[in-house]
């Protein structure tokens, strides 16, 4: 956990859900930021999940981690 926030490596993500959306953002304390649309059932949660595709050197654990947010509710 990182700033509140759950990253779950590679080996735990569902890829057939994700979508890769267009939006990018910059944290000054772990880098670039991008971004997908979590889709389920046809429903669309755009720019819901995030990874960073540049970390800075103080957020290097979470390298190829993804983290969700906006309602998105993790399963088993």
């Amino acid at each position: 956990m990182v700033e509140g926030n759950w990253y779950f490596p590679p080996h735990a993500l569902k890829l057939d859900y994700l979508k890769p959306s267009e939006k990018v953002s910059t944290c000054g304390r772990k880098g670039e930021a991008h971004y997908y649309d979590v889709i389920v059932d046809g429903q669309t949660n755009a720019d819901a999940a995030w990874y960073y595709a540049t970390l800075l050197a103080t957020a290097r654990e979470i390298a190829g981690h993804v983290a969700y947010w906006r309602g998105i509710r993790i399963e088993e």
